[in-house]
């Protein structure tokens, strides 16, 4: 059948949770709930950085990024999935769907390249401390961050234009919650072989890369915590590192079980919820790890906290 007589599409319908519109309150409170406590938690873990002298650290100047970047992966994607779930699908425009994956795209390349700088962060601090403060120094944090916000953008962004140009002639249902690239990919009659090849070639440095640094970093690390002679020492080196490596394990686990696993072994539900899991509830821990799992981070909350309540 010739284009010229197949209906062009311009708009998709997203199904959200469509087998579970029997819980749809309890999910739409759930999400709720979740998307309140990502924002509070983000933007106190921001406050509080910014604020205090003593978390005026390249360490924490790569948090502050880091929760930046997870409020805009939260919020690029749940107030939409609260809509679905209420209205039990939602009828997206073409254009917002290119959007929505722009922005997703980014905050997800942002949050793999801050990993690695913070990795390398953590690599100066422990294995070469009498360099750390020349080599991390002022310029080199903030080309650190800017280079890795214009890198996630600029490549997403490439995508997204190839994206823009293909063509929809068939059905228009996506049954997921949001518009990803393997079901936008799906829906399209177009020949989508050179986009596939572009999203590999521009993924990998953002995504792969950044990870065998990361492992490369924790090897060294390892091996210099190892050497430590006494267990106070090793704990305590061991310390400033724990919140990230937790946080590094659990996005690249969703990482790995959604996008690396064929989805011949996941069925579409199942795919849905590692989804939920990285985009909704993920952004929601980072606070948490950090908060509870650094002395730092307490100590200038509790500073705070108390501050207020005796004014």
């Amino acid at each position: 059948m010739s284009r010229k007589n197949q209906t062009v599409v311009t708009e998709f319908l997203l199904l959200g949770f469509g087998s579970l519109n029997g819980m749809r309150i309890i999910l739409f409170v759930l999400c709720l709930l979740v998307y309140v406590m990502t924002l509070l938690g983000n933007i106190t873990i921001i406050i509080l950085i910014s604020t205090s002298q003593l978390l005026h650290s390249p360490m924490y100047f790569f948090l502050c990024h880091l929760s930046f970047s997870d409020m805009m992966l939260t919020t690029d994607i749940v107030p939409n999935l609260l809509h679905i779930i209420l209205e039990g699908g939602r009828t997206m425009p073409f254009l917002e769907c290119i959007i929505q994956f722009q922005l997703f795209g980014a905050s997800t390349g942002m949050e793999c390249l801050l990993l690695s700088v913070m990795s390398y962060d953590r690599y100066l601090a422990i294995c070469n401390p009498l360099s750390y403060v020349s080599i991390m120094g002022t310029k080199l944090k903030h080309h650190l961050v800017l280079w890795s916000w214009v890198l996630s953008f600029a490549i997403t962004l490439t995508i997204a234009t190839f994206m823009s140009n293909l063509h929809f002639c068939g059905p228009n249902v996506i049954d997921h919650f949001f518009c990803d690239y393997v079901p936008i990919l799906r829906l399209s009659c177009s020949d989508t072989r050179l986009l596939q090849i572009v999203d590999l070639v521009l993924t990998a440095p953002v995504t792969l890369l950044p990870f065998v640094l990361i492992i490369i970093s924790y090897i060294c690390i390892s091996i210099v915590i190892l050497k430590i002679p006494t267990g106070t020492g090793r704990q305590k080196a061991f310390s400033t590192c724990s919140s990230h490596l937790t946080v590094v394990c659990i996005f690249y686990l969703s990482l790995i079980a959604i996008y690396l696993i064929p989805s011949s072994g996941k069925s579409v539900i199942a795919l849905k919820i590692l989804s939920f899991m990285y985009t909704v509830i993920t952004p929601s821990l980072n606070p948490l790890i950090y908060s509870l799992r650094n002395q730092e981070i307490k100590a200038t909350f509790m500073k705070m906290f108390c501050f207020r309540y005796k004014i």
